[in-house]
C-alpha cells in the first residue's frame, strides 16, 4: 500500500540515501560508525549510572535499578533501529525516540543521530515537528531525572542547545548536498545542450556542403552534357576538337565523382574508422521482417507480387522502410489486429506498397506511445525517392498506409 496524498510530506526527499540493501561502502562505514557510537554510548552510560557515584554523567546518584535497565533496553532498541534510518522506518524510529526521550539518558547520542538524519534527509516541516516534540520532552525530562548541581532551567537549556546545534548542522549538510546536486544537474544539462549544439552545427554544416556540392555537380554535369552534345552534333569535327572535348568530359566526370565521394563521406553517419558499410535491407528481407513482427505478436499477411531482385536497390530500401514503419504503427496503435501488407507493381508503372489494419476501437492502456514523427519522416523519405505517400482512415474503417515509388524501366 502506498502513502495517501495527505501523508506524502513524510516521504524521503530527493536527497534520501538508497535502501540498505544497496548500501555503498561509504554508507556501510557511516552506518557502522553511527551504530557503534549510539550503542557504545548506551553501554557506557548504563555502566556509569550503575556506579554509586557516576563520573561521566551528572545524573543524581541512586537511580532505581529498574529505571536504569529500562533505559538501557529502550536505548538498545533505538540504537539497533539506526540500521534502518535510511528507509521509511526513519519516521517511526524518530517517534519512538521522542517518546523515550522523556526519561532516557542512555539513548541521548542515538537521539541526536536520528535528529541529524531527519535534518539531512527530510523536509523542513518534518524537522520542525520533531524538533518541537523533542524540545517539549526535553522540558519534561528534568522533572523525571533531575541532575545534581543544576536547576531545572540549566538542564532544559543545555538540552535545547544540543538539539539546536544538531538541527543546524544537519540543515547545513542538506543545503550543501542540494547545492552540489544542482551543480551536477546544471553540468549535465550544459553537457547535453553542448552535444545538441554540436549535432545541430554538424547537421547545418552537412546541409550547407550538400547544397554547395549540388551546385558544383550541376555545373560539372552541365559541362558534360554540353560537350557530349557538341560531339553528337558535329561527328565530323576535327580530331583536335574531338580530343579536347573528350578530355574535358573525362576531367569533368572525374571531378564530379570526386565531389560526389566527398558529399557522401560528409553526409554519412559517423562510424569507427575502417568499419565496413552495413548492408541495407531491401524487398528480399520483407519475409524476415514479417516473421520478426509475428514473433512480437503481430498478425501479418504478406503478399509480394514482384521479384525483389528486379526492383532497384534504392526503391527496395525505401519500400522496406515503409513496410517497417507500417508494421511498427500497427503494433503500437492496433495490437492484436491483422495487418495486410501488399507490394505490387512493374517497371515503368512504379511500385505500390500498401499496409492496412483495422481501425483501433476504443482506448488501449497498454499501447505503446508514439512521438508522431514516424509518418512525417516516412513522407519525407518517400518524397526524396521521387514517390508519394498517403495515410489515414478508409471508408472500410481501416487505417491504410499507401505509397507509390518510381520504378524506371
Amino acid at each position: 500500500m502506498g502513502f495517501s496524498q495527505e501523508y506524502r510530506w513524510l516521504l524521503p526527499s530527493a536527497l534520501e540515501a538508497p535502501d540498505p540493501g544497496r548500501r555503498s561502502t561509504r554508507d556501510w562505514l557511516i552506518d557502522v560508525l553511527a551504530f557503534l557510537s549510539g550503542f557504545g554510548f548506551t553501554v557506557y552510560g548504563t555502566i556509569d549510572l550503575l556506579r554509586p557515584e557516576p563520573t561521566l554523567l551528572v545524573e543524581q546518584a541512586g537511580n532505581p535499578a529498574w529505571l536504569i535497565w529500562t533505559d538501557f533496553a529502550c536505548a538498545t532498541v533505538a540504537a539497533i533501529g539506526l540500521w534502518w534510518r535510511r528507509t521509511r522506518l526513519l519516521i517511526p524510529l524518530a517517534i519512538y525516540c521522542v517518546v523515550i526521550s522523556i526519561f532516557t539518558v542512555a539513548a541521548a547520542f542515538t537521539l541526536l543521530i536520528v535528529l541529524f538524519t531527519i535534518a539531512v534527509h527530510r523536509k523542513f516541516l518534518v524537522l520542525a515537528i520533531f524538533f518541537v516534540s523533542i524540545t517539549a520532552t526535553n522540558a519534561v525530562f528534568p522533572f523525571i531525572r533531575p541532575e545534581t548541581g543544576r536547576n531545572y532551567w540549566e538542564t532544559a537549556a543545555w538540552g535545547t542547545v544540543f538539539l539546536v546545534i544538531v538541527c543546524l548542522w544537519g540543515m547545513v549538510v542538506r543545503a550543501r548536498r542540494q547545492l552540489l546536486a544542482s551543480y551536477r544537474d546544471r553540468a549535465e544539462r550544459a553537457e547535453a545542450e553542448q552535444q545538441l549544439r554540436v549535432a545541430q552545427a554538424r547537421t547545418t554544416e552537412r546541409n550547407r556542403i550538400a547544397r554547395e556540392m549540388h551546385d558544383v555537380l550541376a555545373h560539372r554535369i552541365s559541362l558534360l552534357s554540353l560537350h557530349a552534345g557538341a560531339l553528337e552534333i558535329k561527328p565530323d569535327a576535327a580530331p583536335d576538337d574531338v580530343a579536347n572535348a573528350a578530355g574535358v568530359i573525362r576531367a569533368s566526370a572525374h571531378q564530379a565523382l570526386q565531389d560526389l565521394r566527398e558529399v557522401i563521406g560528409v553526409l554519412r553517419d559517423d562510424r569507427p574508422e575502417g568499419a565496413p558499410e552495413p548492408p541495407q535491407p531491401t524487398l528480399g528481407e520483407l519475409p524476415a521482417l514479417a516473421e520478426e513482427s509475428r514473433s512480437a505478436g503481430v498478425k501479418v499477411s504478406l503478399d509480394v507480387a514482384v521479384e525483389p531482385e528486379a526492383v532497384p536497390a534504392g526503391t527496395g530500401r525505401t519500400a522496406y522502410r515503409i513496410v517497417q514503419e507500417g508494421l511498427t504503427n500497427a503494433r503500437k496503435h492496433a495490437p492484436g489486429a491483422l495487418v495486410r501488407v501488399n507490394v505490387a507493381g512493374s517497371a515503368g508503372d512504379g511500385l505500390v506498397i500498401e499496409v492496412r489494419n483495422p481501425w483501433p476501437i476504443g482506448g488501449n492502456g497498454t499501447s505503446i506511445p508514439g512521438t508522431g514523427t514516424g509518418l512525417i519522416g516516412l513522407t519525407e523519405r518517400t518524397a526524396l525517392a521521387g514517390g508519394r505517400l498517403s495515410h489515414g482512415r478508409t471508408p472500410q474503417n481501416e487505417f491504410a498506409l499507401t505509397a507509390w515509388l518510381p520504378w524506371p524501366t
